[in-house]
């Protein structure tokens, strides 16, 4: 994605992101969650709860050779019960899985994720000194480059056949 910025919009970034996650291979999926590790949740349900959900999270590793990922909608998130009440459900209805549904699932999950962040991230007001710029800056030693997207999932540079 980054290979194709700037993008002319924030939907074109989003698509362009929805895009990438559908064509996530399986080598591709365990690259990215490589580095997950268990989100902390709230302290809530005391000892034998959150006993009982780093069991699954290690069961769940142990099964799928990755980090579980859940995606919770926001109301869900700022609410604490709510929260470890759908991991928990989550994780019970998830083991039951074979290896190629819950790829598809933890892919679905994974594009949720990233998609939640990116709208994070552009939000006017947590980023002012971005004021509609929806591209970062360019990495060190890189060059901007004129692009356009032509709405159909390809970028091309003015010039270039």
């Amino acid at each position: 994605m980054a290979a194709h910025r700037p993008y002319p919009t924030v939907e074109a970034l989003l698509a362009a992101a929805d895009e990438a996650a559908y064509d996530l291979t399986s080598g591709d999926l365990a690259e990215a969650l490589a580095g997950e590790t268990p989100a902390a949740l709230a302290d809530r349900g005391g000892l034998s709860v959150h006993t009982a959900l780093r069991a699954a999270h290690a069961h769940y590793e142990s099964r799928f050779g990755h980090a579980f990922i859940l995606a919770l909608d926001e109301a869900t998130a700022a609410d604490p019960a709510a929260a470890l009440d759908q991991t928990l459900a989550a994780l019970r209805e998830r083991l039951g899985h074979d290896a190629d549904e819950e790829s598809a699932v933890t892919a679905e999950q994974l594009r949720r994720l990233c998609r939640s962040r990116l709208l994070r991230a552009f939000e006017p007001a947590r980023s002012p000194d971005r004021a509609g710029s929806i591209t970062p800056g360019l990495p060190r030693g890189t060059q901007a480059v004129s692009r356009r997207y032509d709405g159909r999932g390809r970028w091309t540079v003015p010039g270039r056949a």
